[in-house]
């Protein structure tokens, strides 16, 4: 069974090595302590989100904190091509079953798009509040997928910010129902950004799907049905590894 895997700051792993001893407290300590009531000789994966992975033995638990000793130390390297999914902004959740899945398929980078058919709006505080709640989802799937590297998530863009994206990107596919060209048949650049974009409920309009072509996205399809905003980008993303990563 694959050890779960905690997810700590940056500081709190540096330099570690072979035998020296990592404290496991906060949330992440109250999880293993109480939660799933982690034991003395278990060995659980530790990473910083930015691939280094380390493999350490529970040698104390106690109240909300464990002791863990250093068993090994990896460093995964980064993907290439990276993946990286915008999703516009959707109603009823359907936003955070997409991005959850995302991490599970390997995404490499999230970017919340305002399309001019959301109906969901980011402004102000709420906007604040729900990329918070963003940024949460893709942590709980990066600890979940037992992944290494979290997706880095990106300020929501509006379309003319996406047209700009686009245009730098090794390549870019737009899931589109109409699209004739299937994203099975594409040819992947080797490096560089892929990106992904999936629409709202309402469909991308016609002017945005103008624009993002002429900054160089080809409109794409996955089959012959019709797939939600929640599981159309997770779909693809699971497509396009299929053809570079999981072999």
């Amino acid at each position: 069974m694959t050890l779960p895997l905690h997810l700590l700051p940056t500081d709190a792993l540096a330099g570690r090595g072979v035998g020296d001893v990592v404290v496991l407290d906060g949330p992440e300590g109250r999880h293993a302590a109480t939660v799933r009531r982690t034991r003395v000789g278990e060995h659980l994966l530790l990473t910083d989100g930015d691939g280094l992975r380390i493999e350490a033995e529970v040698v104390s638990v106690g109240s909300g904190t464990l002791d863990l000793r250093v068993v090994s130390v990896t460093s995964d390297p980064e993907p290439s091509p990276r993946l990286v999914l915008v999703q516009a902004l959707a109603k009823n959740d359907r936003d955070d079953q997409a991005i959850e899945a995302a991490t599970e398929c390997g995404v490499d980078e999230v970017v919340p798009w305002q399309a001019s058919r959301s109906v969901v709006q980011w402004r102000a505080e709420r906007g604040e509040k729900a990329w918070r709640k963003w940024d949460a989802v893709l942590v709980a799937a990066t600890k979940q997928s037992r992944r290494t590297r979290r997706p880095v998530l990106a300020p929501v863009v509006s379309s003319a910010e996406l047209g700009s994206r686009i245009a730098s990107a090794a390549a870019a596919f737009v899931l589109h129902e109409d699209a004739r060209m299937p994203l099975a048949g594409v040819t992947l650049p080797a490096s560089g950004d892929v990106v992904v974009v999936v629409g709202p409920e309402g469909g991308i309009s016609p002017d945005e799907l103008a624009a993002f072509e002429t900054a160089g996205a080809v409109p794409v399809r996955l089959g012959n049905t019709v797939l939600r905003s929640s599981s159309a980008g997770p779909a693809a993303l699971a497509v396009l590894s299929a053809m570079s990563r999981w072999r």
